[in-house]
Order: C-alpha cells, then sequence, then structure tokens
C-alpha cells in the first residue's frame, strides 16, 4: 500500500524546516472522477495535472505514498488512471470513511514509514483534506497541504479549509514548491533529468521556458517525446 524505493546516493539534504526525501511521506486521497465532478473553484485539468507533478516527483525522489479511496464501487470510482500509472503495483487504501484519519489501516501506513512531515493532496477540502490535516497535527504530525492538488464545491469551501488547516499549523504549499524542495540543488545530477521532464511536460510557461533556454541559448538537441500513436481501436473507426 505504500509506495517506496531503494535510496539512491544522493547527497542528504539540510533541514532546518524544509522538506526534504528524507523526512516525509506523501499521501494522495480520493483522486477519484466522481470527487473530481464537484470541484468548481479550480480548473479540473489543472488538479490532475498538479497531482501527477507530485505522484511522479514523489517516485523521482523515492518517497514514500500513500494513496487512499473512498467508496469505489458505489459512488466515487476508481482512482484515477494517470496516478495509477505513476504507481503501477500500488492498491489503494479503500475507506468508507470521509476523514482518512478515522481508518485504522491509513494510519498505519502513514505509521509505518516513520516520517513525522506528511505532503497531502485531495478532494474535497473542506472534508477530505481538512479533517485528516487537523488529526494529525494533533497526532504530532507536521502537515504541507498541496493546495493546486486540491479542490471543493466552491471557493468559499475551498478558501475556508484553508483558513481552517492554516489556523490549526498546516502548511499551504504547490506540487512545484515541494519538488523544487526536495531537489534544493541544480548541481544534484541524478534527479535533475527526472525533474526537468515533469517541468516540460506538466508546468506550461516554466516547461516552455526550459525548453527555449536548452535549444536557443545553449544549442542543444531538441527534447524528444515519445511519437503519438493513435490507439488501434481509434483507428480502426475512421
Amino acid at each position: 500500500m505504500v509506495q517506496q524505493s531503494a535510496d539512491r546516493n544522493r547527497p542528504k539534504l539540510s533541514e532546518k524546516g524544509l522538506l526534504t526525501p528524507d523526512n516525509c511521506v506523501v499521501t494522495q486521497i480520493d483522486l477519484q472522477p466522481q470527487m473530481l465532478f464537484g470541484v468548481s473553484n479550480f480548473d479540473r485539468q489543472s488538479i490532475i495535472n498538479s497531482n501527477l507533478v507530485l505522484a511522479k516527483a514523489a517516485r523521482v525522489f523515492d518517497i514514500p505514498v500513500v494513496l487512499s479511496t473512498v467508496e469505489t464501487k458505489s459512488f466515487s470510482g476508481n482512482l484515477w488512471p494517470q496516478i495509477q500509472a505513476v504507481f503501477p503495483n500500488q492498491a489503494p487504501i479503500e475507506r468508507s470513511s470521509m476523514n482518512s484519519w478515522d481508518d485504522k489501516n491509513f494510519v498505519a501506513a502513514i505509521q509505518k514509514t516513520g516520517r513525522k512531515k506528511i505532503v497531502l493532496s485531495g478532494l474535497w477540502t473542506e472534508t477530505c483534506v481538512a479533517l485528516p490535516t487537523i488529526q494529525a497535527i494533533h497526532d504530532g504530525y507536521e502537515v504541507y497541504v498541496a493546495e493546486d492538488c486540491c479542490g471543493d464545491v466552491s471557493q468559499l469551501a475551498h478558501d475556508n479549509a484553508m483558513k481552517r488547516v492554516v489556523q490549526a499549523g498546516a502548511k499551504p504549499v504547490t506540487a512545484l514548491s515541494v519538488m523544487l524542495e526536495w531537489q534544493r540543488d541544480w548541481a544534484a545530477r541524478d534527479t535533475y533529468d527526472a525533474v526537468m521532464d515533469i517541468v516540460k511536460n506538466h508546468l506550461g510557461a516554466y516547461g516552455m521556458g526550459v525548453e527555449y533556454a536548452y535549444t536557443m541559448v545553449h544549442g542543444a538537441p531538441a527534447t524528444k517525446f515519445p511519437e503519438y500513436v493513435v490507439p488501434a481501436a481509434a483507428a480502426a473507426h475512421k
């Protein structure tokens, strides 16, 4: 249930209150179709994209990840296939509770990592994000809410939830800020190329700027993305 790869031979980053690949766990909660349908405060595609940045960065930096879903069969649907593709061998922890901190299997998975900093994303902000965040803080964890990875039924609901978790002691972050905090040093070549791949694929103008600098300023060859192949079923119905 927890994704974690073998540690790489990378230099240890100073902590001093910051996130490092060695001191945190990522959890992504209720990234399911029905939950996304109800979101109206952020662009839904942007939420998918931001969660992919966070998920892929966790893979790059070998950070343990806890995935969880709620009422998959009866209401919410399966974990987004885009996220499942990042963690193909990991089954989400299924719950009936809106608050994942009420689920003993979820809490046990977090505890098993031995880490006291949680980077958390999920839908919706006012329930599936706020409730476990507040209780995890109560139980002695530091929680970093990746706000651009979250969403709610209205702007008011999302804003109120973020105020509530910040007042409880949570730190608001974004997927990009977390990834850069893990990278910290562009001389860390072990993860540099993978981070740049995420930037080019998911971070819009930033990614275009990197590509421009590589090719037009430094004379590097253009990035080669995998060739698009039309799915067989679609091609057959042309």
